[in-house]
């Protein structure tokens, strides 16, 4: 009796679940055979073990959610297919012909640094470009004018690369492309962009010949001041310093500042470009200067991805030519370490206008000492300007030396470091007497006091070099030093070597 109660109670469990049985079994049946078919499926589509625990998890925190989406959504990296992959061959005639098979690039087509307008019809596009490229290569460049109201009718422009680094570059080389449109372009001030087609011309690989479509230059609606071109330029003088890099002095750097505005005058502008050497003590002493217009400070140091000469300073300074041509009537080349000097009864206006007739000229070096100072300067130096208590020339004989130049930025077309060649006009090397620069090298990269040694003497002879004394810019010192302080006040006065 009651096992005939037993079995009814059993019958009777199983046939008041039998739905939700069914609907256990069919799951089952369906998820085995899902897991048969998942075993055919790349193996990109395979679902394992942790992905079904991970789909089973019903409270997941936020952060673990957005990790586990975020390590789904990483793609496995893949290489990726050469565009044309020939395979080797047997020839006919026995020859096993081999196949050379290109990946990634060497350099890139071109690097933009700023692109200007040279004129109304006129601009000029400064960047650098592969050297091996213009070197071994034809690669060539045309212009394109896009009228913001008309896109569809562009005007094109001859274009015409100039490589003002006399080959000096490293992977990279400098190219300034001058693009002259046939008539004036955005007449009407309505706006428009200028396009530069890059193109390889085979290159390296002469089965391609790739182009490269790159937006220099953007003008707004009314955003050319076409009067810029005729009207008086806003400096008489600005200067345009090469890359500035390492651990510069800021001693160094406020003499020279002090030193230069006081000679140039109101009138005058300094571009100074940092590739790394502006750090915080140098900027104490450029801030001052800044906040009365007298500097405007570029940060360069992006260009240091880029293998160029000497941290790309051929293209520094062809910017600068091109970004402030019509803003200067005259503009110096020249370093942070060389002092431009003309003589007691001259001025840089004087001189300048006797060299007017001259779209260039170059200035004569006067290399200094920069280890020795004078013995009653002893227990002082410290307090003494570098320019003021280095004070031996190197008066050698037969020896070709570097000059530095100013030019006329309107009539110059690219320029370099010690000269352009690239002038339209005259260009006159006979300024001796009338303007010369003392040349301090390698006191601007030191941190420490310059006086290693002292001397007494008027001449003396150090590394078979012969030096003579000349206190010429020891005299100029005290008329620099109340400029300073009459112009900034005492701000600088704790600066250190």
């Amino acid at each position: 009796m009651a096992k005939d109660r037993e079995r009814r109670m059993y019958v009777g469990v199983i046939f008041n679940y039998a739905a939700e049985l069914k609907l256990f079994l069919s799951a089952l049946l369906l998820l085995c055979a899902l897991a048969t078919l998942l075993q055919f499926l790349p193996s990109r589509f395979t679902l394992s073990i942790s992905d079904l625990r991970s789909c089973s998890a019903t409270q997941d925190s936020p952060s673990s959610a957005l990790s586990a989406a975020l390590h789904s959504s990483t793609p496995t990296p893949t290489p990726s297919p050469s565009p044309y992959l020939p395979k080797d061959q047997l020839l006919p005639n026995g020859v096993l012909r081999r196949s050379f098979h290109p990946y990634g690039a060497a350099a890139y087509n071109f690097i933009t640094m700023g692109a200007y307008r040279g004129g109304l019809q006129n601009f000029a596009i400064v960047g650098l470009a592969s050297k091996p490229l213009h070197v071994f290569g034809h690669p060539t460049y045309q212009c394109q004018w896009i009228p913001r109201l008309q896109p569809s009718n562009p005007i094109n422009a001859s274009a015409f690369k100039i490589l003002p680094d006399w080959g000096y570059g490293r992977v990279y080389t400098v190219v300034v492309v001058n693009c002259t449109f046939s008539h004036p372009v955005n007449a009407d001030n309505q706006g428009g962009k200028l396009l530069l087609y890059a193109s390889t011309s085979g290159g390296g690989d002469r089965n391609f010949n790739l182009t490269d479509t790159i937006e220099v230059l953007t003008e707004s609606p009314g955003g050319m001041n076409a009067s810029l071109f005729t009207s008086r330029p806003k400096y008489d003088y600005l200067y345009c310093g090469s890359s500035l890099y390492g651990n510069l002095s800021p001693q160094r750097v406020r003499e020279w500042l002090a030193y230069h505005i006081r000679l140039f005058g109101v009138r005058s502008h300094f571009v100074i470009h940092d590739a790394g050497g502006v750090h915080e003590e140098v900027l104490q002493v450029l801030k001052p200067w800044m906040e009365l217009g007298y500097v405007t400070l570029q940060d360069i140091r992006e260009e240091e991805r880029f293998d160029g000469y000497y941290h790309n300073q051929f293209m520094v300074v062809n910017d600068c030519l091109h970004r402030y041509k019509f803003m200067a009537k005259w503009m110096f080349f020249f370093d942070i370490d060389e002092f431009i000097y003309v003589p007691p009864k001259s001025t840089i206006k004087s001189v300048l206008d006797s060299l007017s007739e001259y779209s260039q000229f170059t200035i004569e070096q006067m290399p200094m000492n920069s280890k020795t100072c004078l013995t009653e300067d002893a227990g002082r130096t410290y307090r003494k300007w570098g320019f003021e208590k280095l004070v031996y020339k190197d008066v050698k004989r037969g020896i070709r030396r570097d000059r530095k130049y100013a030019v006329q930025p309107r009539r110059v077309y690219a320029t370099g470091v010690h000269m352009s060649e690239n002038v339209d006009g005259k260009t006159t090397h006979k300024t001796e007497g009338i303007i010369k620069y003392f040349h301090y090298h390698g006191t601007i990269a030191q941190r420490r006091e310059p006086c290693r040694t002292l001397s007494n003497l008027t001449q003396f002879t150090a590394e078979d070099t012969p030096f003579l004394l000349d206190t010429t810019m020891r005299l100029v010192a005290p008329a620099v030093k109340r400029f300073e302080l009459k112009m900034i006040g005492t701000r600088l006065q704790s600066t250190r070597q």
